[in-house]
């Protein structure tokens, strides 16, 4: 007669999906929409160094400090001067947390939509020259993506509308490439 010790198995246990840390002052995650918070980091006053990517795209990774409004997205010592990469920006966020001696702050308020609106507004009005027309790449927005907390489609359905509403300012243009329309937006030149 075989012993089996075994015989009775505990029934498989759901396993929850990856759920955030909780903020330390707060209790509460944080998960601004447009970004994934990859990794945080606690200066000796226990203000936050974030470490985000982008939400779809991946190995563009940004650091932010929400105590004193640090900001980082290019590696300095990098010869090409690229953007971090998640092991290289996590030693930018270490480095500064260290060096940080910020105390900390409520986590920053998600700002209305009209707000984010005349940000891009502004942006789009800011980036005219005088000399030409100047092409507009969503990918200069990805630093500030963090401040804006949207999305990636809600950001250029603003600038759709802005292009609808002053094609004067912000101009649309479209290039077919079989399968895929993509869209380019340009500046329009300042009058003299």
């Amino acid at each position: 007669m075989a012993l089996t010790f075994f015989t009775r198995r505990p029934s498989p246990v759901p396993t929850a999906a990856c759920v955030p840390e909780p903020c330390p002052q707060t209790g509460e995650t944080w998960q601004p929409e447009g970004v994934s918070v990859r990794e945080r980091y606690y200066n000796q006053s226990q203000a936050i160094v974030l470490v985000y990517c982008l939400d779809s795209e991946g190995g563009a990774c940004f650091v932010a400090c929400l105590g004193c409004h640090y900001a980082s997205a290019r590696d300095t010592d990098s010869t090409y001067r690229t953007c971090y990469s998640l092991t290289d920006a996590a030693k930018a966020a270490n480095t500064h947390a260290t060096a940080c001696r910020a105390l900390p702050r409520a986590i920053p308020a998600r700002p209305d939509d009209d707000t984010v609106r005349e940000r891009l507004h502004s942006w789009a009005r800011g980036r005219r020259s005088r000399k030409e027309d100047v092409q507009l790449w969503l990918s200069e927005l990805d630093f500030s993506r963090l401040a804006l907390q949207r999305s990636k489609d809600w950001i250029v359905d603003a600038l759709q509308q802005l292009a609808t509403d002053q094609p004067d300012i912000l101009p649309v243009s479209r290039s077919d490439y079989g399968d895929h329309v993509y869209t380019s937006y340009y500046a329009c030149r300042l009058q003299d």
